[in-house]
């Protein structure tokens, strides 16, 4: 019998062993240290937060921000020069507080309009059924490669506009920008491959300047507010925000969905016997299973006190959307797959200013993914046993390594 798993303090969301049991230490956070000093890596401290409320009131307190300079007065540029691809990262929105983020929040929202998202829902559904006509016939794949991935990858490729012809340069950049984050891999991206991805970013946003398509990156250049739009820099880390949070949350939002559904056969018969519990069935992944467990990291402002502990001024802050999710004070049988769930109020796209813009294009592709998917494969299942499935030891994301399926 394995022995009964303790709260080692302090925390590291990074190390093996709570990689390896993350609903367990969720668990004892919650019930035991809700507000807990650890570790998000190595030596690098944080607080945090586990209780559904404590989340939801930080992601909305003002107290807690995401330029860690605004709490420590820190300096305002960097001892040496970025690289200009990791300069125009750090002017991301979702680094961004207020009233910052809400000029450029404000500006991006024009790009997405309902009458685009509602040609983006018809693409999808096409590209989908595309993807399968090609795969079905192979037998068994790799999932996540060769489904999850090129759906968004599509649909991103398609927002932007990018022509034909550059599609090889694109499909570089997205490798660097989402594999080479990781490791020591990162330097290698920082330092050669950003410059690069870069570039060609700016080439694309000078041809849509000089060639406008009907696309959401030529919506993004001419988008204006009180005479007021986006700048060379921050165009080039909207380009980046929109692969990082558009890209890689969709590919493994659709990836855990399907293993979710296939590790729950009577869930999984109730959807195929009723499609119309698909809305519901997304909202539950997103509980369940959801691939992002935290915000980019926050900082405290000044001393703000919760459930009697002391967040010093400073303090890198991460509310655990993991085990936010699982709360039972707000979710009744928190453990159980439910995608009859009735006031889903999960935390999968964040809460606060910090919202995903993007979560109904997220939404919208994995329910096109899973329909298609699960309407033309009514045998579908897993090519290796449950026990073989692994999981990327990545602090606040939930993702696989790899998803082997059989169709059917």
């Amino acid at each position: 019998m394995a022995p009964e798993l303790t709260l080692d303090r302090p925390v590291s969301i990074m190390s093996k062993r709570f990689h390896a049991n993350k609903a367990e230490y969720y668990k004892l956070l919650r019930e035991q240290e809700p507000v807990h000093h650890g570790r998000m890596m190595g030596p690098v401290k944080a607080t945090f937060l586990s209780k559904y409320d404590d989340c939801v009131a930080m992601l909305k307190d003002p107290r807690f921000v995401r330029d860690r300079r605004k709490a420590t007065g820190g300096r305002n540029k960097m001892p040496f020069p970025l690289p200009k691809g990791v300069q125009a990262m750090t002017q991301s929105m979702i680094l961004e507080d207020d009233p910052e983020h809400y000029r450029l929040r404000t500006l991006v929202h024009k790009a997405f309009t309902p009458k685009r998202l509602r040609y983006l829902d018809v693409r999808i559904d096409e590209i989908t059924n595309e993807l399968l006509d090609g795969l079905e016939p192979q037998g068994t794949v790799d999932l996540m490669k060769h489904y999850s991935l090129p759906i968004p990858v599509t649909v991103i490729q398609e927002m932007l506009g990018i022509d034909a012809e550059d599609m090889p340069m694109f499909q570089n950049g997205l490798t660097a920008l989402t594999d080479g984050m990781n490791g020591i891999t990162m330097l290698r991206t920082f330092v050669w491959d950003m410059p690069k991805v870069t570039k060609f970013t700016e080439y694309v946003i000078d041809k849509k300047r000089a060639n406008p398509g009907d696309d959401i990156l030529t919506a993004l250049v001419e988008a204006e507010e009180d005479g007021d739009r986006l700048s060379q820099q921050e165009l080039i880390a909207m380009v980046y925000l929109l692969i990082f949070a558009g890209f890689e949350t969709t590919v493994h939002l659709i990836s855990n969905a399907v293993l979710t559904l296939l590790q729950h056969p009577d869930q999984l018969a109730l959807l195929r016997n009723n499609m119309e519990l698909m809305d519901s069935a997304i909202e539950e992944i997103l509980r369940f299973a959801g691939p992002i467990e935290s915000t980019k990291p926050q900082y405290a402002t000044e001393d703000v006190e919760i459930r009697g502990t002391l967040i010093k001024k400073g303090t890198m802050v991460m509310p655990l959307f993991g085990a936010a999710n699982r709360d039972p004070d707000v979710f009744e049988n928190p453990d159980v797959f439910d995608i009859t769930r009735k006031n889903n109020k999960h935390l999968g796209f964040g809460q606060g200013i910090h919202y995903c813009l993007g979560a109904p294009l997220a939404r919208m592709e994995a329910k096109q993914a899973l329909k298609n998917l699960l309407t033309r494969n009514p045998n579908l299942q897993l090519a290796i046993p449950d026990s073989e499935i692994e999981w990327q030891r990545i602090p606040a994301w939930h993702r696989l390594k790899q998803l082997p399926v059989t169709f059917g």
